[in-house]
């Protein structure tokens, strides 16, 4: 679908022409607005940070439930209201949204000017070459195509820590996600790309590596024939620069005894895994379609705990699936008390069209499932306090990444804490200037809710 606009861009420049990005959703989607922006600028294009200098704004949307579709599409009205004044002079829409309802955003968002879907990011040079001459155009692929921009990542956030996307889409087909729909079926990223782009990093800087994926447990199978995230990371290890390497989205039914004992054995890897578990109900797990049951979850938990030690897991719940009764929410809650997760975050589930679970009867009502939610994630915080306590006289690495203004206390995170969802500590009395991406050792000496203060070891 192609239509032309009299509204040129009038420039025959790439650098005269500045681009703000959005990035919205997951890591996952921030891997992809990386790329997205390395290609630019290997074109010539200029990346700003700042919205008002903008030209084009380029939005990596979301639509995994629907909190994330509102805040998408309320971005995109923002910005189709800058482009409105005069303020903006493009706008393109990314990623899931872009890629599940690229019909509905052409017909009901005029101030889009492009549209470019989760396979098609490679295309984002053409896109923004054809804004530049008044043409909207879609960019939409088959989900299942490959696209890997190796060389192409650059690093947006923290220069010391960095998200490696391993894999692409997902095979679970759970009843109450549209991922496989926008993201296609699992496609591991070759090992010897991951590496070359995990060296670029390093070189860079990067001390912290963090492995993403819609799930990371099974990567290599549909290219080695078997698992092999612990052969990835047994090479990952062995790039010097790195000091942690931290794994993320590990469904638990798919954890393996090589991948416990590379954690167990590789000083790097932190001693930290993020495994979605959902809910711990057998009849509410079946009916999410979800691959495990709760003997299971308790008999891996336990398994990671006695094995890895001081190891600290995250993982996330739905509350409210359809048909859930008061005595499962019960028993999730009392799960939560007895699992004692160090990290966990829990949301109401949201009713998706085309998903197994949104066509379900027994729909509980909006109110009832954050109230739910709300319960568990009280019951949580009770559990997460008293984590944070325990770690209090431990010395423990940290890695900084910055510090409060005016008063000489710096900010950082443990091994314990993955960026942006977890916990950090307050670092007092240094002695020194800091620069992000230090590591130093610290004493914890108090907890402060979620997050923990320390002094510095002398």
């Amino acid at each position: 679908m192609k239509r032309s606009s009299e509204k040129l861009i009038k420039t025959k420049n790439p650098e005269d022409l500045r681009i703000f990005f959005v990035s919205l959703g997951c890591d996952k989607n921030l891997v992809d607005s990386s790329q997205m922006i390395g290609l630019l600028r290997a074109k010539g294009y200029v990346i700003t940070d700042d919205e008002e200098e903008a030209d084009v704004a380029v939005v990596n949307s979301c639509c995994f439930i629907g909190d994330a579709r509102e805040e998408s599409i309320n971005t995109i009205i923002e910005l189709g209201e800058r482009k409105a004044s005069g303020k903006l002079r493009g706008l393109i829409v990314c990623g899931c949204l872009a890629q599940r309802y690229s019909d509905e955003i052409m017909k009901a968002m005029p101030e889009v000017d492009s549209i470019v879907g989760t396979t098609s990011i490679d295309s984002i040079a053409a896109a923004v070459d054809e804004v530049r001459r008044g043409i909207h155009e879609r960019h939409i692929e088959d989900i299942d195509r490959y696209v890997y921009m190796k060389g192409r990542t650059e690093q947006t956030g923290l220069p010391h820590s960095a998200y490696l996307k391993i894999a692409e889409g997902c095979n679970k087909n759970c009843t109450y996600c549209v991922i496989p729909k926008v993201r296609g079926h699992y496609r591991s990223v070759p090992m010897e790309d991951l590496l070359e782009d995990a060296d670029s990093y390093a070189a860079r800087g990067v001390k912290e590596l963090i492995l993403v994926a819609q799930e990371t447990t099974v990567y290599g199978v549909d290219l080695y024939g078997k698992k092999s995230l612990h052969i990835l990371l047994e090479k990952l290890c062995r790039i010097e620069q790195l000091e942690w390497i931290r794994i993320m989205y590990c469904y638990p039914e798919e954890i393996y005894d090589g991948l416990i004992d590379c954690i167990k054995n590789e000083p790097k890897i932190c001693n930290y895994l993020d495994i979605p578990i959902q809910h711990c109900s057998d009849r509410i797990l079946r009916l999410m379609g979800r691959k495990t049951d709760r003997n299971s979850l308790v008999n891996i938990i336990r398994k990671l705990r006695g094995e890895i030690e001081d190891i600290a897991l995250r993982t996330t719940l739905i509350s409210g699936f359809p048909t859930e009764t008061e005595e499962e929410h019960r028993e999730l809650v009392d799960f939560v008390k007895e699992m004692r997760f160090d990290r966990l975050g829990c949301f109401p589930y949201s009713r998706e069209e085309d998903t197994a679970a949104g066509a379900m009867a027994g729909q509980i009502h909006h109110a009832t499932k954050k109230r739910r939610a709300g319960e568990i994630m009280k019951t949580q915080q009770g559990v997460a306090f008293d984590n944070a306590a325990l770690q209090i006289g431990r010395r423990m690495p940290v890695i900084i990444e910055g510090r409060i203004p005016g008063d000489g206390v710096y900010i950082g995170r443990t091994y314990r804490d993955a960026p942006d969802v977890d916990g950090y500590v307050f670092v007092g009395n240094p002695g020194r200037e800091l620069m992000s991406g230090d590591m130093i050792d610290v004493i914890i000496d108090g907890a402060e809710g979620y997050d923990l203060t320390g002094c510095p070891v002398e």
